[in-house]
């Protein structure tokens, strides 16, 4: 369908707009890309902006979805980036070791059931319990990254700490 133009398209289904231009987009996409799989990611969440965007109904809509990808794409290596450098300086910062300090024997005890209680909490409690504490957010950002509200983040968090007491011992502590 390489023959296809924009001015063919405007109303057309996503799947013939996709039809025409995926595999030019995926090709486009390899420049950001480190694998075939990222480039397709990179097609898909920029192919998804342009269809729900009006962009679709302008005479050069097929270079607007081309300039998303190509968005998408930076996006993506700016995320890379950004992961990369927080991996490097958690390692540089941890010293090679564990996220809990393991200075001692008993520290080390701890730590171990400090783990198995939080992998014992529910998937909600225990993310906002690791953005809370090991993240540094406040409930207001860990809100925005959950997308959920600032009180339900608090509520999920208050619900994980009572959890964590019951199932603390003291001695552990």
């Amino acid at each position: 369908m390489d023959s296809v133009t924009a001015g063919d398209l405007p109303n057309g289904t996503w799947q013939s707009w996709f039809n025409a231009y995926g595999r030019k987009l995926v090709l486009f996409a390899r420049q950001w890309a480190t694998s075939s799989a990222d480039a397709e990611d990179i097609v898909q969440e920029a192919f998804v902006r342009f269809w729900r965007s009006s962009h679709r109904a302008a005479a050069d809509a097929h270079l607007q979805l081309f300039a998303m990808v190509r968005r998408a794409g930076l996006d993506h290596v700016r995320r890379l980036q950004r992961r990369q450098a927080r991996e490097l300086r958690v390692t540089e910062e941890a010293d090679h070791v564990s996220w809990f300090a393991r200075t001692t024997l008993e520290n080390e005890e701890r730590a171990e059931a400090l783990q198995a209680a939080l992998a014992q909490l529910p998937t909600e409690q225990r993310e906002v319990v690791v953005l809370k504490i090991w993240g540094e957010l406040t409930f207001e950002q860990i809100a925005r990254t959950l997308e959920l509200s600032p009180h339900t983040a608090a509520s999920r968090y208050r619900y994980a700490l009572e959890t964590l007491r019951r199932n603390f011992t003291p001695s552990m502590l």
